[in-house]
């Protein structure tokens, strides 16, 4: 197989993986462990076996950036522990030269999909209301956990996030294949 046809099936890969992911995100508001575990355990033998060693290592690379970036919004309270493990095992199997572009791509889907919704449930106003609360907030407590806005209060508006990481991993393989 070829450089291109290896990035391909590995971008292809990733993005089925989150598309699973998204599917349980939107029917049970949760992305099972089976899921996560599966696509880091699979994607790093896949990327070893085409790959050999280098491929493990781009592939552990990828899943300490995407899961470490999502991490920190974990311990932010802002995102839950089931995106934080499937965009690790999307990092895994599209290894770390793509996880960037899948992550801000990734953020642009869930900026869309939270003005849709802060649209559609006619909440803007206490939406702005909160992110100008929010934003104080970061600038006098830091990396404090905010005692009401947070994936924790009932009473917030929670988004499939998975759908955002599945749009993520989608975006690069469509620029490969639009090449």
């Amino acid at each position: 197989m070829t450089g291109q046809k290896i990035d391909l099936f590995f971008l292809a890969a990733g993005f089925v993986c989150s598309a699973v992911g998204a599917a349980w995100d939107i029917n049970s508001r949760r992305v099972p462990n089976t899921v996560t575990y599966t696509g880091i355990l699979l994607g790093l033998m896949a990327r070893t076996v085409f790959l050999r060693w280098q491929g493990l290592e781009t592939g552990l690379a990828g899943g300490l950036i995407g899961g470490g970036i999502f991490f920190l919004l974990y311990l932010l309270r802002a995102m839950g522990a089931g995106d934080v493990k499937l965009m690790a095992a999307v990092g895994c199997i599209t290894g770390a030269k793509p996880i960037v572009e899948i992550i801000t791509a990734c953020a642009l889907a869930g900026g869309i999909m939270a003005i849709v919704m802060m649209l559609y449930k006619k909440r803007t106003g206490r939406t702005l209301r909160n992110v100008g609360q929010l934003m104080r907030f970061r600038l006098t407590h830091a990396t404090a956990v905010h005692p009401t806005l947070n994936i924790d209060n009932p009473d917030g508006v929670r988004l499939p996030y998975a759908v955002a990481i599945a749009a993520g991993a989608l975006y690069p393989l469509v620029a490969m294949l639009a090449r």
